[in-house]
């Protein structure tokens, strides 16, 4: 028995905090907003998209930022994307800790770290 791939990644957000992000993963990222099914709706949160990427926002009524654990997206054009967060007004931290990754840290608008990778 293994473990054959990865269905969604979760990450909290806290109750009032969805159009925030939405904006922030949408529109500054790029992803797309999916459906939630309709069991799941009245939870408030919302799922979105990149690739073959899935995330899951969900509302969580103690919510704490993650500050250690985070996605890390695979980015087509890196500095193009940092470059776009800066002017939305995301701080953009380069990291050159591993000599054969280019990447780069920011925050989403409630405090969740998120690494972006260059694709190679």
């Amino acid at each position: 028995m293994m473990i054959v791939g990865l269905d969604h990644i979760q990450m909290a957000l806290p109750a009032g905090a969805e159009e925030v992000m939405r904006k922030f993963y949408c529109e500054s990222l790029g992803m797309r907003e999916v459906a939630k099914p309709e069991p799941l709706r009245g939870r408030g949160g919302f799922w979105a998209v990149a690739g073959t990427a899935q995330v899951h926002f969900g509302v969580d009524p103690d919510f704490h930022p993650a500050k250690k654990a985070h996605p890390a997206f695979i980015i087509d054009d890196l500095n193009a994307l940092a470059e776009r967060l800066k002017v939305h007004g995301h701080p953009v931290t380069w990291d050159t800790s591993l000599p054969t990754v280019t990447r780069c840290f920011t925050a989403d608008p409630v405090g969740n770290r998120i690494e972006l990778i260059a694709a190679t």
